[in-house]
């Protein structure tokens, strides 16, 4: 369960918002915010559903509440500040992958390089965050508006970049907005797997996907 300091009530967007753009930013500042969400990641990438909490956080950062409110707002604001963070590390994924290559090239590129980044801090503590979350979109957006408002921005980015990884290879806009709907599920699958444990052979499984997609998006 997602949690806020006793006494604290999580405030409405708008007012965490006018709060926010008000202060001015400076070097120490965004120094000390930068610092405040690298230290709440690894405290999220533990798994530990107790991390999910501003008290928990605010320990784990070194700092009392109020400082942590001061920089996001309120819990909301630190969640979405969080995955914005995470966000603006991994970067535009499948255009950042190298132009040129063959449309195998490129696939197997795309699962690799996911493969290795679901692995990280940042993607373990977007699990983390996400399984504590509402799973209803309505309680969500109700909720963490602003948290909401970040992880909706998340889809039709991805689906554009895939779009633009592929634009050259005169590949069907269907099946390209079809594999990008599946490869984070397929991928998470895949690591969820890794992680607990499996007698299975998961360097099978990828290439199997590979391969699969591949033919997928060349027919």
């Amino acid at each position: 369960m997602i949690s806020e300091p006793p006494g604290q009530r999580v405030q409405s967007a708008i007012v965490t918002d006018v709060a926010t753009s008000g202060r001015r930013a400076n070097k120490r500042g965004l120094a000390t915010r930068e610092s405040m969400l690298e230290a709440a990641i690894a405290s999220l990438a533990t798994g530990d559903p107790a991390a999910v909490s501003g008290n928990r956080i605010a320990r784990d950062i070194g700092a009392t509440w109020g400082v942590v409110k001061y920089q996001f707002g309120d819990i909301d604001g630190l969640w979405a500040a969080v995955l914005r963070h995470t966000a603006d590390k991994r970067g535009d994924l499948p255009a950042g992958l190298k132009p040129g290559g063959t449309l195998a090239e490129r696939v197997e590129a795309l699962i690799r390089v996911m493969a290795v980044g679901l692995r990280t801090p940042e993607s373990l503590a977007i699990e983390t965050l996400r399984a504590a979350l509402p799973r209803d979109q309505a309680e969500l957006e109700r909720d963490f508006p602003r948290t909401a408002a970040e992880l909706a921005s998340w889809k039709p980015n991805w689906d554009k970049a895939c779009e633009r990884a592929f634009a050259d290879l005169g590949v069907d806009p269907v099946k390209v907005r079809q594999v990008a709907a599946l490869v984070p599920a397929a991928m998470r699958g895949i690591t969820s797997e890794r992680t607990l444990g499996t007698y299975g052979n998961l360097d099978d499984a990828l290439d199997g996907l590979i391969g699969a997609l591949t033919a997928y998006l060349s027919d």
